[in-house]
């Protein structure tokens, strides 16, 4: 199976996703192909680094390019850090890279986000290659430019936009995720099809578990969509002044149960767009705006495929927490897309049908999470 090709469309500024089997082995021609003569290096995590780094590293040198050593993270998204964005960034200051220096940055969502903002802010910024290895970074994070590290306050809280000058999505990879990470990034590919895309949404319905078993086709299929997706959204708004917050379909609802449940393997990224996303299709329903049918017909697709639709499990798995509305409120109020102390909600009027909505009721948000909770 050959690769496709997907463009992110933002002047000389723009870059290529390509989507298939074996990009991993042949990445060196593909990063050489468009930044000939320039040094590269590795950033990694230590479970990526047993299961793709020979590999890669095998096709950089093998394109003649000078491969400096790799730096490798632990694994998880506690990296996620400025503890350990300073560690990278002194590990890069320390093999002597220059402005030219290329890196790499081969591994899920933590590496792809922490190796991005190091680019961003090394020598007043490098260029770098995404290279993602879950199902989740080939379909969102990789894409877009959005780069960052956690802060105690919240999610993504600090961070700068810095796009990628190529990136390369090896389907094989995915052969080495468990089926629950698998899942975490099926979430955001269904987020797609409720944003604007309702065939890609029926789409997945008949072929979603399919492709989880390991369809290759209908994998590379899904990923090509759900680029083209997002690649359009990046494209006509860049710095999230507007249209692209809309791909944060219940990631307001879920970034809050993210950071009470403490970053941790407890709830994953993909967990919680997945409660998140029923969440804002109920607070739909609640308003008037959403059928209560396609409310429930996306509840059944996520649970068919075994992705959680509630959060009533939350507080026995992660104890001690404070899972209350209030609490839940709370962090809400230090998301990202606050303006002027109200919180921006992403709300639909069905599948496929996304819109951004501000001035929402908090009382009718309290009444959804008490709901999710089983409270």
């Amino acid at each position: 199976m050959s690769s496709t090709s997907v463009r992110v469309a933002l002047g000389d500024r723009g870059y290529d996703i390509l989507i298939g089997p074996g990009l991993v082995a042949d990445a060196g021609r593909h990063v050489a192909e468009r930044l000939p003569g320039r040094p590269l290096v590795v950033l990694t995590d230590s479970t990526v680094a047993g299961l793709h780094l020979d590999p890669l590293m095998a096709s950089l040198r093998a394109s003649g390019a000078k491969v400096l050593d790799p730096i490798i993270v632990p694994s998880g998204e506690a990296s996620k850090d400025m503890g350990t964005l300073a560690g990278v960034l002194d590990d890069l200051l320390s093999r002597g890279i220059e402005r030219k220096t290329v890196l790499v940055a081969l591994g899920g969502g933590v590496v792809g986000d922490l190796g991005g903002f190091a680019a961003a802010v090394a020598l007043r910024g490098l260029d770098f290659v995404q290279v993602p290895t879950t199902l989740l970074a080939q379909v969102d994070s990789s894409v877009g430019g959005k780069t960052g590290v956690n802060s105690r306050h919240g999610k993504n809280l600090i961070g700068a936009f810095h796009q990628p000058r190529l990136v390369l999505a090896d389907t094989g990879v995915l052969d080495t995720l468990p089926r629950r990470e698998l899942l975490a990034g099926y979430a955001e590919v269904v987020k797609y099809g409720l944003i604007d895309r309702p065939d890609f949404f029926t789409w997945l319905e008949a072929n979603g578990e399919k492709l989880l078993a390991g369809d290759p086709g209908l994998r590379a299929e899904a990923i090509r969509v759900s680029c083209e997706a997002k690649a359009a959204v990046v494209a006509a708004d860049e710095k999230e002044s507007g249209l692209r917050e809309l791909l944060n379909l219940g990631h307001t609802f879920g970034h809050a149960l993210e950071a009470e449940a403490g970053y941790g393997t407890a709830l994953l990224h993909g967990e919680a767009v997945s409660i998140g996303m029923v969440m804002a299709f109920d607070l739909s329903v609640k308003l008037g705006l959403c059928p209560a049918g396609d409310a429930a017909r996306l509840r059944a697709h996520l649970s068919s495929v075994g992705l959680p639709v509630t959060a009533a499990h939350l507080p026995a798995l992660v104890p001690g927490g404070d899972w209350s509305p209030g609490n839940l409120m709370a962090h809400m109020g230090k998301d990202k897309k606050v303006k002027d102390g109200t919180i921006t909600f992403i709300l639909a009027r069905g599948i496929g049908q996304s819109f951004r909505q501000a001035g929402v009721g908090m009382d009718g948000v309290g009444e959804v999470l008490r709901g999710s909770l089983g409270t």
